[in-house]
């Protein structure tokens, strides 16, 4: 705890506002990663295959929930020693990015991770963070990052309306506040006027072979006000696409022993999935 109360006292100088949250431990190990990077001659690599290497590096890593709620105004946390697997997606996809900009630095670390963690990439509070994946996915197509594939590898329409976090506000430090409350509530409208598309799981194994290996893959769900229930990296393994993600039942960062078509095939609650790509600069 100490370590943490320090280092937000050598940032805050840099931030009045407080708005990042990073222990030492994380900086020491997310400088040792942009180290390696601008070491290492990832030039020839695409953004897919950077995000399978530097994924791969996270392996073990323990699984930890809710890093990102933290009581307060909202903050930019960065947390490599603990991921969920939004977090451990997001961590990979921005250093992906920073090897293919060639720019290593811890500021610029933030500055990429804030673009794509929140709407219209500011962290401008709670309510502009990106909740729901699906509108992750959206926001992040807008601003050039990335592409939704779904379709194009063979998807089907996919009627999403989420509203499991207005209907559940008892779940949310921050939804205790009308405003907050207010601002999810027209997220959630403005989600369900989209046009989304996805890969029912019965279909994954006779499409797998559009998908790439370094694709992002979001897990779709049954439940009609929840939209995606998990995500990770699609990663080719003895010729079948497998998940490489966190994993909250092995409290770790691995690659799902089976394929992405039977892991979801043992859910009954994954209804398919999505794929996005990245955009290479």
């Amino acid at each position: 705890m100490k370590r943490f109360i320090l280092l937000l006292f050598i940032l805050a100088p840099l931030f009045p506002q407080a708005q990042i949250v990073c222990s030492l431990e994380s900086r020491e190990k997310l400088e040792g990663f942009l180290a390696k990077l601008s070491e290492g001659n990832y030039s020839d690599q695409s953004p897919n295959e950077l995000n399978i290497e530097i994924g791969k590096w996270f392996l073990q890593t323990p699984y930890v929930e809710k890093t990102l709620e933290l009581p307060g105004a909202e903050k930019l946390v960065i947390n490599l020693t603990g991921v969920d697997c939004t977090t451990f997606l997001e961590t990979v996809i921005t250093m992906t990015r920073l090897a293919e900009g060639g720019k290593f630095t811890f500021e610029v670390f933030e500055r990429e991770l804030e673009k794509l963690r929140y709407r219209n990439g500011m962290n401008e509070g709670y309510s502009s963070r990106l909740h729901y994946f699906s509108d992750w996915i959206f926001e992040n197509e807008q601003k050039g990052i990335l592409t939704d594939v779904t379709k194009e590898v063979g998807g089907s329409p996919y009627a999403n309306a989420p509203s499991f976090m207005s209907e559940n506000p008892q779940l949310y430090r921050q939804l205790s506040e009308s405003e907050n409350l207010e601002a999810i509530k027209e997220t959630e409208s403005k989600i369900e006027e989209r046009g989304y598309f996805y890969i029912p799981k019965t279909e994954i194994a006779a499409l797998e072979k559009n998908i790439k290996s370094g694709d992002l893959i979001a897990i779709t769900t049954s439940m009609s006000n929840l939209d995606i229930v998990h995500t990770g990296f699609a990663i080719e393994k003895n010729g079948r696409i497998h998940l490489l993600h966190a994993s909250s039942k092995n409290k770790e960062v691995e690659i799902s022993e089976k394929p992405l078509s039977d892991y979801l095939a043992g859910n009954k609650t994954h209804s398919g999935i999505m794929v996005a790509r990245i955009t290479g600069k």
